[in-house]
């Protein structure tokens, strides 16, 4: 009985919220030409790839929306992404991409982590918060994961010095920094947290929290704080909402990310991006999950919410925002009325039926 209600005024609030959004304001005035469609790059990848990004096109082209695909045939088992794909990329700036299989081991280079490299896409951003309807252990949970892309760990620069004997270098620059207190301050956000390992990996990452201190000298009005990755990891599961904009290097931050995505629903839920100075790259936000297994795949029932929801941030930073609040208007009524959710959130449907739910939730 208390779920009935409890889901119930959700539906209510989120109605009240609906009518609110339909009145309309002046605070978005285009540029003459804005409405041009736009060109995007479509990576449909590996696994559940195709089913995701099907679902994207299929809800675009029902919208009506701006923007028009030029699809590639891009796998995980590639020896590098063609360079007809790069060159596409770097025209339209903008690309949407599901997941690329990386082999484990053997020295083959991931080609997720080869895209972000060739395009300097330096900045990961993953959003992790509660939807309304979706029941989670943890309420008021708004964290965005923001991870540098292409130093660290992840940054290749590794050898075999002598057999059996590998070396790996590590280094950082202060612009991971500089982005995160620049969103924080572009999107309103009153905290930032630096999570490092400073106290073993002194030199590396005590240049990683310099950085970080240096840049939140110039912004006093957001609050700035850091946290060992160990405690980080406690503190998430524990405490979630103390968490607002996280700036973390890129290991760390793929744990992070991945851990605030369950702890907020999934990882089928949550949207993300790399951006560089040029170009963007929108796919499912946290890594876990994005290709999927087998048995997804053949039963169709991959969950396309988080692409989705990446495609709202897509239609945002493509400057076509009206698009973006009807896509993600839909996907979250569809999730608070809770009659189409994949297996991962505890329903039967099917990839091609939450794609037709949200197709019939657009307003």
């Amino acid at each position: 009985m208390a779920t009935r209600r409890t889901t119930s005024l959700l539906k209510r609030l989120f109605a009240s919220h609906s009518r609110l959004n339909q009145t309309r304001s002046v605070t978005y005035m285009h540029r003459p030409g804005d409405g041009t469609p736009r060109a995007v790059t479509l990576i449909p990848g590996d696994g559940v790839g195709p089913l995701v990004t099907g679902s994207v096109e299929q809800v675009m082209e029902a919208m009506h929306a701006p923007v028009y695909f030029e699809k590639f045939d891009v796998h995980g088992d590639m020896k590098a992404v063609p360079a007809e794909v790069i060159e596409s990329i770097k025209k339209n700036q903008v690309c949407l991409k599901g997941g690329l299989a990386t082999p484990m081991g053997g020295g083959v280079s991931s080609l997720n982590v080869q895209l972000r490299k060739d395009l300097d896409l330096y900045a990961s951003l993953v959003n992790c918060f509660n939807l309304p309807g979706l029941p989670t252990r943890h309420d008021s949970v708004d964290i965005v994961v923001i991870r540098e892309n292409t130093e660290g760990e992840y940054s290749g620069l590794e050898h075999e010095v002598v057999p059996g004997v590998v070396e790996s270098l590590k280094f950082c620059s202060e612009r991971i920094a500089k982005y995160a207190f620049e969103y924080a301050y572009l999107n309103n956000r009153k905290k930032v947290t630096a999570v490092h390992k400073a106290n073993i990996m002194k030199l590396a990452d005590g240049l990683f929290l310099e950085s970080c201190r240096e840049v939140a000298a110039n912004y006093p009005g957001i609050k700035y704080n850091e946290i060992i990755v160990d405690n980080c990891c406690m503190q998430l599961v524990s405490k979630p909402e103390q968490f607002d904009v996280m700036v973390t290097p890129n290991l760390y931050g793929n744990l992070v990310a991945n851990t605030a995505a369950g702890i907020a629903g999934g990882t089928g839920v949550m949207p993300g991006g790399n951006v560089g100075a040029e170009n963007a790259v929108f796919e499912q936000g946290a890594s876990a999950g994005n290709v999927g297994d087998n048995k997804v795949v053949e039963q169709k029932i991959a969950n396309p919410v988080a692409l989705l929801l990446s495609s709202a941030m897509m239609l945002r930073h493509l400057q076509f925002p009206a698009f973006a609040d009807r896509l993600e208007t839909a996907v979250k009524r569809v999730i608070l009325e809770g009659q189409h959710r994949t297996k991962d959130l505890g329903g039967t449907s099917t990839t091609q039926e939450v794609t037709d739910a949200v197709i019939a939730a657009l307003e």
